[in-house]
């Protein structure tokens, strides 16, 4: 499997599990743009059975390399992205894990519990990162547990290991070629956008701005009964030339670290 195979069937769960995200790219589509990804993003725990590293492997594998590390200390989370070395146009990959140890023996049982129900065999296979969730059906009470002391462990202990989002290169777009506009046209086909440290995450001076919506609300069967909870979001990035005319590449941990805030559980 090459990467652009890895892509397509990651979109593919993507927009099944995340049904706006489809309906926003085909606005642009219908629109006459071209959507080009930017990025894509993954959630992991700290524990050495489904690290960074490990998803990272098919990746590598697919000739990515690393390129910048990022901390997220009231998040405490840890978080690595990677680049194609020769295809430029390829979306980056950016995985971040939460650090166990930061949390209540309570959390670090809940999650290591979950962990411990799935074969190693299954975390070492390539396919790690179609999975989705491995865990057993989960539980309202549990997920609403988690929440209290991060809403990155209730997301992953539900949905699992899957792309969390995808982003539009707002670069590549003609009409809608600044993040201001992006967002208008978003807001007018009626999507809600993550208001959390403003609409738009970061500054021409920091070299990257990015918006995204709020996650997608899904029925998700529980041990208790069917809930509705944030799933998938769609990111939107927009990147300026360095002093060298190079755009940059990496990411802002402030503004990630706002992003991060699309999977916050939130009533309709």
């Amino acid at each position: 499997m090459n990467y652009q195979e890895i892509f397509k069937r990651l979109w593919e769960d993507y927009i099944h599990q995340n049904p706006a995200a489809g309906k926003i790219h085909k606005l642009f589509t219908d629109a006459g743009e071209k959507v080009e990804n930017d990025h894509i993003a993954f959630r992991t725990f700290n524990d050495p059975r489904m690290n960074i590293d490990v998803l990272a492997k098919v990746f590598i594998k697919n000739g990515y390399v690393e390129k910048g590390q990022y901390v997220f200390k009231e998040k405490h989370l840890f978080a690595r992205h990677y680049e194609h070395s020769g295809d430029k146009k390829a979306p980056r990959v950016f995985i971040s894990e939460l650090i166990l140890q930061d949390f209540s023996d309570s959390l670090q049982n809940i999650v290591n519990h979950s962990i411990n129900q799935v074969p190693d065999e299954t975390y070492r296979s390539d396919d790690l990162i179609f999975s989705g969730s491995l865990f057993p059906q989960p539980s309202f009470e549990v997920y609403s547990k988690l929440r209290e002391e991060s809403e990155y462990a209730a997301w992953l202990y539900v949905f699992g290991f899957r792309a969390n989002h995808f982003t539009v290169s707002v670069n590549a777009l003609k009409k809608y070629n600044t993040i201001e506009k992006l967002n208008e046209f978003i807001k007018a086909a009626g999507f809600k956008l993550n208001t959390s440290g403003g609409e738009i995450k970061g500054t021409k001076a920091d070299l990257l701005r990015q918006s995204s919506t709020l996650a997608d609300q899904v029925k998700v069967s529980f041990t208790e009964g069917v809930f509705e909870i944030p799933a998938c979001y769609y990111e939107f990035a927009e990147r300026f030339k360095d002093a060298n005319g190079h755009y940059y590449s990496g990411f802002i941990a402030s503004s990630a670290d706002k992003i991060f805030e699309s999977t916050n559980f939130y009533k309709k």
